[in-house]
């Protein structure tokens, strides 16, 4: 699949044409420049056409440590994954030196090159369209990214770019199995090729019968409070300098999902921007960060909160861990920077008691004790994500969990009811991710919240299930004589 990278210097548009053709809000959206820092990749639709784009950060003249040279850096790194380029400039500004600067950086590049003057909403932008044809990069495309005009243009240039890397795709892949072309492989006796589809150049069969394409990724968020080594912590999983880093706190502001496999498991590793208290949050954009880190803790299967080991759950990490497992989501506690404490059994006793008190409706959350900056217990760390994921999908037979009912409620029975008996009847598992059980009770408004704690508990204590949530439905039969 093409992958198109959007370029150009900061506040042109970019994230906006990204969310446009994406068809969601993935990237934050700012009058103010520089606020895409990292760059991410989703897939893309124009009308027929499918594809991968690349959303970047401004280009800046800035080649040194500063954040401004990081961001350089991440840029010209996702470039090395572009296969078109799609340069963007501010139509209504005009063609600025830096556009010019950066047109001829282009130029040098071996990346076939798309150029578009977006905010092209107005006829005063059409100056702006006039004067890219400077910049060499071919005949400029007129468009408004938020207003969606401009787009079949786009759709005409890019064409056959798409084209050409769906042939090239299909070819690769006839090759892989052995044939020269594709009229071999539809000469071929063999089965899988029957059906060949010659729009993709692959078999239907093969799309039915492989299961690991049905397979879907584990998406794992990342989270945590500002400057705690989350982007750190990503980086050393993937075993390279993917994100952004650096000693300044906030450096993150978009969710970055990026695909990985690890002991052969498909991932997805999304890095979210920092957590601060909600009475903190005043800018508008932080909130719109925050509400990024949020969604991703919604959308994720195993949540790894990140701490600093020297300010170890502090009431901010309780309240993103109380949050996660409201969410419903398994949860496991990294314990970032451990090369850096001196008193680890008073940290961990500390933690231990937080853990108890604060949160006491999961009980044995997993915590691993790690340094990301020196790639220290990374496999334990990922060791306790499989294993606790693997808990967040677990089932239990439902004639074991009514013979486990019985036990319970024969040895604490629940408390009776104006006098009378308030019968448990019956319990099965009504789904997982995590694990839910519904309880047939004879009344049960009458219920205590304690008995309730009591059956999750035993579920928890005997049938293992450590460090995810529980819920506990309670429900009841309909009486047929009621208002009668």
């Amino acid at each position: 699949m093409l992958r198109l990278a959007i370029i150009g210097r900061p506040n042109v548009g970019k994230s906006t044409l990204f969310n446009r053709l994406t068809g969601k809000k993935l990237a934050i959206v700012d009058d103010r420049p520089g606020i895409t820092r990292d760059w991410q990749r989703a897939k893309a639709t124009l009308y027929d056409l499918d594809f991968e784009i690349i959303d970047t950060a401004g280009l800046e003249e800035t080649f040194n440590d500063s954040i401004e040279g990081r961001m350089r850096q991440q840029t010209e790194h996702a470039l090395k994954n572009a296969d078109v380029i799609l340069m963007v400039i501010d139509g209504r500004d005009g063609v600025m030196p830096m556009d010019r600067h950066f047109a001829d950086w282009i130029r040098r590049q071996d990346v076939p090159v798309i150029l578009a003057a977006n905010k092209c909403d107005t006829k005063a932008a059409k100056s702006g369209i006039y004067e890219a044809f400077e910049l060499g990069l071919g005949e400029p495309i007129g468009l408004s990214a938020e207003h969606g005009l401009g787009f079949s243009d786009l759709h005409e240039a890019l064409e056959p770019h798409v084209r050409a890397a769906d042939e090239k795709a299909a070819a690769l892949a006839l090759k892989n199995e052995g044939f020269i072309n594709k009229d071999d492989a539809l000469e071929s006796d063999d089965e899988e090729f029957q059906n060949f589809d010659e729009d993709s150049g692959v078999g239907y069969g093969d799309l039915e019968e492989d299961p690991e394409e049905a397979e879907k990724p584990i998406k794992i968020a990342i989270v945590g409070r500002p400057n705690v080594g989350k982007s750190t912590l990503v980086n050393a999983l993937l075993g390279e300098q993917r994100m952004m880093t650096g000693p300044e706190a906030g450096i993150t502001r978009d969710a970055v999902s990026i695909p990985w496999e690890y002991d052969d498991r498909k991932l997805t590793l999304v890095d979210t921007a920092g957590m601060r208290k909600r009475a903190k949050v005043v800018d508008a954009m932080e909130r719109d960060m925050v509400g990024d880190a949020l969604r991703a803790i919604r959308l994720a299967q195993v949540v790894v909160l990140v701490l600093d080991s020297n300010q170890a759950l502090e009431r901010q990490d309780l309240t993103i861990a109380d949050h996660v497992i409201r969410e419903g989501r398994a949860l496991v506690i990294a314990m970032n920077k451990w090369d850096e404490v001196d008193d680890r059994q008073e940290i961990l006793d500390n933690l231990d008691y937080k853990l108890d008190t604060s949160l006491p409706q999961v009980k044995r959350i997993p915590v691993v004790t790690m340094s990301a900056l020196h790639k220290t217990r990374l496999d334990t760390l990922m060791r306790r994500v499989f294993d606790i994921y693997d808990l967040w999908n677990k089932r239990v037979p439902t004639a074991r969990l009514n013979r486990w009912l019985e036990m319970m409620v024969s040895h604490h029975p629940p408390p009776l009811t104006q006098g009378r008996p308030n019968k448990i009847r019956y319990m099965t598992q009504i789904k997982a991710r995590p694990p839910s059980f519904a309880v047939w009770v004879s009344r049960p408004k009458a219920l205590p919240e304690t008995y309730e704690k009591y059956l999750v508990n035993g579920l928890r204590d005997d049938f293992d299930m450590p460090g995810v949530p529980i819920r506990l439905s309670l429900r009841t039969t309909k009486n047929p004589y009621h208002k009668k």
